[in-house]
């Protein structure tokens, strides 16, 4: 299960974590969805955000999650404003004030907000919500404790109020100052530590639970009807962003994504090399949802397979230490394999479009000369020697001792398990054309070495 869910002044990680297992962070802010969202989680909670201090979360980046298979559900503070906004779009908000607002009873911002403390001291409420208050209150006058007019009046006092000044006894003090009648201001004094109700902690509580249920039932992936789309106020998101590190305790450190593309771009032309390699691994990526491919576990696991094979990660301590080196968690890997099946796929079924684009793309990255003169020269020399399509007799070599020379001397790597798969990935129509260029190259650079010696005057 991978969960994240963002918490503070409503609830605290503690109480959470006894309804759902999760990640638990500080309250929202810009950014933090869209960093969480890289960890690829099957779902993130937003309960509480930051409002004015800090730049709050973008609707933008919760429609990214989305977009990317990861259920998002809101309630109580933020999270429920969130939700009622973005309810046609597919967030799921849960509780009372997630209704009040989707319905219209409730607009604005400040009906959720509060003042509260710093992480230090676990965001610990320093005002009440309004929501608090006016549900406090109805309650109130529902069991007889006050009528319904001074209801009205206590309500239109806590919402001229500014929100961090707002509580119980701020509201009685003025209730008093106002004049109202001092009989049921006292009851209300008196029965305000038992009857008053926590709106936010219970809508809270609702999403956690309800979020338990549905990952234990089996969440699928999220599907949206929407095409997202990058937008400039996306790409001031993304770029503050940076990457979100999880340690213990749910402590995190953030690489800048500025700072890990300085150094790229000062590499020189890795920069454009790996901007266009991840162009295509985005287009990719997407063409395979709009498709609608289904990456089964098999499909999976046969990718990691053939991922770790030619990296040489198929020892558990190696493929750890790679794990490390690329701060990556294991869920973090599994959604790389889960993108990596996807573009493997697409790579085979356009395959034969891209080959059509090769020999331009040789010319744009000045490597057509190259490639074009050595073709030339080895079809020529091979030619000379009555070589035009030699077979592996000629070579003088078994099939096993052509691969070894092939992957192991020209390549320095272990020679594939399945080098028919490896072949097909290449391009290769089948393993016998494989062979062919591998017999033509052998003897190629044999034949080369042998003539450089007779031409080349010895000492």
């Amino acid at each position: 299960m991978s969960v994240y869910v963002f918490v503070g002044p409503t609830i605290s990680p503690e109480e959470a974590g006894g309804e759902l297992e999760a990640v638990y962070l500080p309250p929202a802010a810009e950014g933090d969805v869209y960093r969480v969202t890289l960890k690829r989680p099957q779902a993130i909670g937003i309960i509480d955000g930051y409002f004015q201090s800090i730049p709050t979360v973008r609707h933008k980046e919760i429609l990214w999650a989305m977009s990317r298979g990861i259920h998002v559900f809101g309630s109580a503070s933020i999270g429920a404003l969130r939700a009622a906004e973005l309810v046609a779009f597919g967030m799921e908000g849960v509780g009372t004030i997630f209704e009040f607002y989707r319905d219209g009873i409730l607009k604005d911002d400040d009906e959720v907000a509060i003042a509260h403390g710093p992480p230090e001291v676990g965001f610990v409420a320093a005002s009440e919500a309004m929501v608090n208050i006016r549900q406090t209150l109805r309650k109130a006058e529902r069991v007889g404790i006050i009528s319904t007019e001074l209801r009205i009046a206590l309500e239109k006092i806590g919402k001229e109020l500014f929100y961090p000044d707002r509580s119980y006894r701020m509201l009685l003090r003025f209730g008093s100052e106002r004049g109202m009648p001092e009989a049921e201001l006292s009851r209300l004094q008196q029965w305000l530590p038992q009857g008053q109700v926590n709106q936010k902690r219970e809508d809270a509580l609702a999403m956690l639970r309800l979020m338990r249920r549905r990952l234990t039932q089996g969440l699928n992936p999220k599907t949206v009807s929407y095409s997202f789309e990058h937008t400039s106020m996306w790409e001031s998101t993304w770029r503050q962003g940076g990457e979100v590190r999880f340690g213990l305790n749910a402590q995190s450190s953030l690489v800048g994504h500025d700072f890990l593309l300085d150094e790229l771009r000062l590499e020189g032309d890795q920069y454009k090399q790996h901007c266009l390699m991840a162009l295509a691994r985005f287009l990719a990526i997407g063409e395979a949802y709009r498709l609608g491919m289904t990456v089964t576990d098999d499909h999976r696991r046969e990718v990691e397979l053939a991922f770790r094979r030619e990296r040489d990660l198929v020892d558990a301590a190696q493929f750890e230490r790679w794990m490390n080196q690329s701060g990556l968690t294991y869920n973090e890997f599994d959604a790389l394999m889960m993108d990596e099946a996807r573009v493997r796929w697409i790579h085979q079924l356009t395959q034969p479009i891209s080959v059509t684009r090769l020999a331009e793309q040789l010319r744009l990255s000045g490597d057509y000369p190259r490639l074009a003169a050595r073709a030339a020269a080895k079809d020529r020399l091979l030619e000379s020697f009555g070589l035009k399509n030699p077979s592996l007799e000629r070579a003088d070599l078994t099939e096993n001792q052509l691969l070894h020379w092939y992957f192991e001397e020209l390549l320095r790597r272990p020679v594939p398990d399945d080098t028919g798969s490896y072949a097909r990935n290449l391009g290769f129509a089948t393993p016998d054309a494989f062979r062919r260029a591998l017999v033509k190259e052998y003897l190629y650079r044999r034949l080369e070495h042998q003539t450089k010696q007779v031409i080349e005057p010895t000492n």
